[in-house]
């Protein structure tokens, strides 16, 4: 393998060694509590009536929310590490590990409150 593909490979394995350091724990274990926590329940969608168009909350698919979760981790990640000395390795790392706590300071959690937030008025 050579290219983006090896280069976000050998990323990922580097901020699960930190992870490892950082906790003792499992860092896949870490990664799937870190989506679990990023996942959002309820989004909304629109419904067009009588030419109105309506907001309604509904439940989000299984795969969704994986999806949504691991979006709003490589969103947040991304942001971090734009024009900041520190290397994105180490911003994963601290990343999964804050939205492993469920800590409402990383970007993916708070993503995921302001989605399910939205959701919720629309009801």
């Amino acid at each position: 393998m050579t290219g983006k593909k090896m280069n976000i490979f050998n990323t990922v394995k580097v901020a699960f060694e930190i992870i490892h350091i950082k906790t003792g724990m499992n860092p896949v274990e870490v990664l799937v509590r870190a989506v679990e926590n990023s996942a959002p329940n309820e989004d909304t969608t629109r419904i067009v009536y009588g030419g109105t168009v309506y907001h309604v909350s509904v439940d989000v698919a299984p795969i969704r929310r994986v999806d949504l979760a691991l979006r709003f981790i490589a969103d947040g990640v991304k942001e971090a590490t734009f024009s900041n000395p520190k290397p994105i390795e180490e911003h994963l790392a601290e990343h999964l590990i804050r939205a492993q706590n469920n800590d409402s300071d990383a970007p993916s959690v708070k993503k995921k409150n302001e989605l399910e937030r939205i959701a919720q008025a629309s009801r």
